[in-house]
């Protein structure tokens, strides 16, 4: 019986790393190829070490792009939408699970309707809006359509339908006001909540690419990923370059597990979401 055990978890180590090998192979691709030549990044049989690691990509990528401009375009706009999404989701949420007002479950409905649409539907009604707006080519244009999300009050409408309603009760009872058993009782227990949607929404806006894509055309007023598509060339392609600006943008978002891993393993645990 302790040999089959063993040789059951032997397997599932093994699968194990198998896995993580897969999932770390890509990551160290881009690490290595972004220290090679062109030669090298394009040689067949491809190479996996470059013969001589070289930071001549990291310079050009510094020189060809204002990289430093467009890390701060992107620092700010995942800011903004984060706090944003936090402040009116949370609200939403709570007026959605705790306030009874006429047709609140309509309203919901409709809200998570938009769930079930891709949202390429909605490129052309907000870039309409951002026109007429007269905010085409600007900062504000990357984070304006991210302020809200279904998403994010769906989440946590959740969390606050966890709570047990005698909470506010004694609140009512003590003389507090709505803004103040919101702010200062159900906002707090609802903290792995806040994280979870943090995570998420810290994510989508790094990553964002499509919308920034269309909504600005000025290298300076762009984020990060519609920045590095323009490194692809129509006939050829300087891949350390590109690698050397993927690894550049991965950067923070490491640094930021790494300090915050404690908090984003429990949101993501505690909120039921997984994988």
């Amino acid at each position: 019986m302790k040999q089959k055990l063993s040789w059951k978890k032997l397997f599932v180590h093994l699968i194990l790393i198998a896995g993580l090998g897969v999932t770390i192979f890509p990551f160290l691709w881009m690490v290595l190829t972004s220290f090679k030549t062109s030669g090298e990044a394009m040689a067949i049989p491809p190479t996996i070490f470059p013969k001589k690691f070289i930071t001549e990509a990291y310079t050009q990528i510094v020189r060809s792009l204002p990289f430093v401009r467009i890390y701060l375009n992107t620092i700010f706009s995942t800011v903004v939408t984060v706090l944003a999404q936090l402040l009116f989701c949370s609200m939403a949420g709570y007026a959605f699970a705790r306030i009874k007002f006429p047709f609140r479950n309509v309203i919901f409905i409709l809200l998570l309707s938009v769930l079930m649409v891709p949202g390429q539907i909605f490129l052309i009604p907000q870039y309409l809006i951002i026109q007429k707006m007269g905010l085409l080519d600007t900062i504000p244009a990357l984070f304006i359509p991210n302020l809200f999300s279904a998403f994010g009050t769906f989440l946590m409408r959740q969390f606050f339908l966890s709570l047990p309603e005698e909470l506010e009760e004694a609140a009512i009872i003590d003389g507090c006001s709505r803004y103040q058993i919101f702010g200062r009782i159900m906002l707090p227990l609802v903290k792995p909540g806040l994280v979870t949607l943090s995570i998420f929404t810290f994510k989508f806006a790094w990553n964002d690419f499509m919308w920034p894509l269309i909504v600005n055309t000025s290298p300076k007023n762009m984020i990060l990923g519609p920045a590095l598509s323009t490194l692809q060339g129509q006939y050829t392609t300087q891949y350390p370059m590109q690698m050397a600006g993927a690894v550049m943008a991965v950067i923070p978002v490491i640094l930021v597990f790494f300090i915050f891993q404690k908090q984003f393993i429990e949101g993501v645990a505690q909120s039921g979401i997984k994988g």
